[in-house]
């Protein structure tokens, strides 16, 4: 995809600008960490002041899409995976940390509009599609964890064509689309026939129930479940005052 030249209608076209730079990053062209054309690059493609150019890219990082560095330029802002409570872990990263064998296996993935449950999960009104994603994680062998998903392919368009039968939703999303907010919600259930049968363990076995919800700039990127067994998970965090 080129970026345009087109030097009319100088009131808007620092916001066309900005919507170019803005689709690249959303839909993870330009992934974390990558940096954005410099001024004069952009101000050469455009036909434009650097004025025009400065003020698209002041916009771009009051709403945290990137960061400008003195001397270096811009680049296409890193999420922060620590939160108050808990980091947004890779579990591919986990596991492999912790010198275990790390597996996955692709329950199923369906590409679907959005269904009135869906929107609702992921906080939307408007109708659209998604990704409905059902993953299981494992540790030599042994399941860890099992993940439903859902992301929003109005925020996420490329995920509609990603291999998640190779590379877990979870990296894919950490490594290819830029964050800005995230919730977690914390809580216990029994594992029911279903979860007993994907984590190998008894009917009425506690599970621990991680739900996560993930924003860029107020737009939902993605809803997660993860299911771990109770008697092998803990979540621990720790503070400091002041």
């Amino acid at each position: 995809m080129s970026l345009a030249t087109d030097a009319a209608d100088k009131p808007t076209l620092y916001k066309r600008i900005r919507a170019d730079i803005e689709k690249r990053i959303l839909t993870g062209e330009w992934p974390p960490g990558h940096r954005i054309p410099f001024e004069h690059e952009l101000v050469a493609r455009y036909g434009c002041s650097r004025m025009t150019v400065n003020k698209a890219l002041s916009e771009l990082a009051q709403a945290d899409l990137i960061e400008r560095r003195r001397r270096a330029g811009s680049f296409v802002r890193r999420p922060q995976h620590q939160s108050a409570v808990l980091k947004i872990a890779d579990i591919r990263a986990e596991i492999t940390a912790l010198g275990r064998g790390y597996g996955y296996e692709l329950i199923s993935r369906k590409l679907r509009a959005a269904t009135a449950a869906d929107r609702e999960r992921l906080g939307v009104k408007k109708a659209g599609k998604v990704v409905s994603i059902a993953c299981r994680h494992s540790a030599d062998n042994v399941p860890f964890a099992v993940e439903d998903r859902l992301i929003d392919l109005a925020s996420v368009p490329n995920a509609a064509t990603a291999d998640f039968s190779r590379e877990p939703p979870g990296s894919w999303l950490l490594h290819h689309v830029p964050w800005t907010e995230a919730e977690h919600t914390i809580s216990a259930i029994v594992a029911d026939d279903r979860t007993a049968e994907a984590l190998d363990i008894a009917v009425g076995a506690p599970c621990l129930v991680i739900d996560r919800y993930t924003w860029r700039s107020a737009r939902t990127i993605t809803a997660v479940r993860l299911l771990y067994p109770g008697d092998s998970h803990r979540l621990v965090a720790r503070f400091k005052g002041g």
